[in-house]
């Protein structure tokens, strides 16, 4: 193909791609639009991370306890107008046991009654405590109590951390769990908290794992924070030149620095798709107990549920991690906002808290002494409920009672799924796509006992290095920016991918999202996304 019928204008694209990949994709939506009006093709958008399947069975159990929670409050007082009372606890449980008799054909009623068993013969719930909280949670009738999080759901929702995210290893401690709206609020929180708490301060030193999320790029930059930043690059490449995105021992060396406070990572990561690998885990935990003790972790490990046996640094660094976990991509479930923040009860936030100075102390104190007699004891989870509604509003602070319920369903169906059958067909689903994807591209499919394969990060350079060399490289640096192909991919194909730049990875990259299009249609991106790549080579050959 001819370069000049080949090139784009460049500098459009160089303007573009100082934008964030998700306002970038807008423009991208765009010419993807006009290819599909002009062609009647579909337009395949493999930008967006929202998943394509639904976790039906909990829902089902929702639904069919909003049944039962409408009775009990309809049993106290009822109106024609449609008002009715509210669900009371003297004889509940019995009553919620004759509804489960009754409606033994209900959608869901198997997951509420394994759940009401599992309750009181693992945790020995008090059976009328237990269903009285499923009912006014269910029901939404009152404030969140605890405003961290309800006392049942939070037991349940315990049990599945442990399970998913410390590969079902029970510590002697527990971690307190504060039920958010969604991983982004929980970051949101963290990050200001642990400002508000002088744990951070503007202008502190922090690391970030890359390449990652966009937003967890920008949201250290903004003008209240104005951290600086050291990059950990998930550089390192297997034994045949193949990036596989660890962290090299030399990254995760950076860490030993103390005046590093906070190392913020996404694991599995976005867009790359991998765990940290067990390796890197062990040496990370070296790094950290031997010379930066006081390393405050945060780690988002929304993907971990799709790596076999995977372990959150929440189980490794326990006393140094705030994890963050987002109900939204295994569940099907974004629109339903649902994540929790775990904290170790035996943790350094805690710890440092306490040995500031009296001076700090005092002032800190001054924020929360209308929350509690002893407000310098506030642990530092309950001072994030607390900052979470600016302190004066905390009375009122914590998740929906009806999204806590659908999070504890959530978590038990996948508890009480002994044979893991949930877990199978959705792992089993993003990985048929991401098969096909790279079989359309016709490249070798390696194994990676690491890989989620949520997303996939095609790095071009690599490719264009390792099969026509340093020559063909330097063409494509002269010639094209870096996002070219993500606009020829739109304009040509009605396809959109984000560009692997804005994600701080490698500038000559694409993230495809495995988890929004049909099967079939990775096929087609896949041998797009191939014949964009020789279209490439066929003009660096011509010239």
């Amino acid at each position: 193909m001819n370069l000049e019928k080949l090139k784009t204008s460049r500098r459009r694209e160089e303007q573009l791609e100082q934008l964030s990949p998700f306002e970038l994709k807008d423009s991208l939506i765009n010419l993807a639009s006009e290819y599909h009006k002009k062609r009647s093709h579909s337009m395949l958008n493999a930008g967006r991370g929202n998943p394509n399947w639904t976790a039906t069975i909990p829902r089902e159990a929702f639904f069919t306890l909003g049944q039962f929670g409408i009775e009990e409050c309809k049993r106290t007082m009822q109106q024609n107008s449609g008002i009715a009372g509210i669900p009371q606890k003297a004889g509940i449980a019995g009553r919620f046991e004759e509804f489960l008799k009754k409606n033994s054909q209900a959608a869901g009623i198997s997951l509420l009654k394994e759940l009401y068993k599992y309750g009181i013969e693992k945790h020995n719930f008090v059976p009328d405590d237990f269903v009285h909280e499923l009912a006014e949670g269910i029901i939404g009738d009152q404030y969140p109590s605890p405003d961290r999080m309800l006392k049942h759901p939070e037991s349940i929702v315990h049990d599945y951390l442990i399970q998913e995210m410390c590969g079902g290893k029970q510590r002697s401690g527990r971690y307190d769990l504060f039920a958010v709206e969604g991983g982004t609020a929980a970051m949101c929180y963290i990050f200001n908290s642990l400002l508000e708490n002088g744990l951070l301060n503007k202008g502190d030193k922090v690391a970030i794992g890359t390449p990652v999320f966009t937003p967890y790029l920008e949201i250290p930059e903004l003008e209240k924070f104005n951290f600086k930043i050291t990059y950990i690059h998930g550089s390192a490449k297997d034994e045949n030149g193949n990036s596989n995105f660890q962290y090299p021992d030399e990254e995760l060396d950076k860490l030993g620095d103390k005046s590093i406070k906070a190392f913020f990572v996404i694991n599995p990561s976005n867009p790359t798709s991998v765990q940290m690998c067990e390796k890197s885990r062990r040496y990370l935990v070296k790094v950290v107990k031997n010379l930066n003790p006081n390393l405050m972790i945060v780690t988002d490990d929304v993907y971990g549920t799709f790596v076999k046996g995977f372990s959150s640094l929440m189980n490794e660094l326990p006393q140094n991690t705030l994890c963050v976990y987002s109900f939204s991509k295994y569940f099907g479930a974004t629109g339903w906002r649902l994540g929790v923040i775990a904290l170790y009860e035996d943790n350094i936030y805690d710890a440092m808290l306490s040995a500031f100075p009296e001076k700090v102390k005092e002032q800190q104190a001054k924020k929360y002494e209308s929350l509690t007699l002893q407000p310098e004891k506030l642990k530092f989870i309950d001072r994030l409920v607390a900052d979470s509604r600016l302190v004066a509003l905390n009375h009122t602070a914590g998740l929906s009672l009806p999204q806590q319920i659908q999070m504890m369903l959530f978590a038990a169906f996948a508890v009480l799924d002994k044979e893991n059958v949930y877990k199978k067909d959705c792992n089993d689903i993003i990985k048929n796509r991401y098969n096909l994807l790279w079989e359309g591209m016709k490249m070798p499919i390696l194994p990676d006992p690491d890989r989620a394969a949520y997303y996939s990060e095609i790095d071009i350079h690599e490719w264009a290095m390792k099969n026509y060399g340093e020559e063909f490289v330097a063409f494509l640096k002269k010639n094209f920016e870096p996002v070219d192909i993500v606009f020829r991919l739109a304009e040509k194909s009605g396809i959109v991918l984000l560009n692997g730049g804005g994600f701080a990875g490698p500038e000559w990259s694409v993230r495809v999202s495995l988890a929004n299009l049909d099967d079939n249609d990775y096929s087609i991106i896949g041998k797009e996304l191939s014949e964009t790549m020789m279209e490439y080579v066929e003009a660096w050959k011509s010239v």
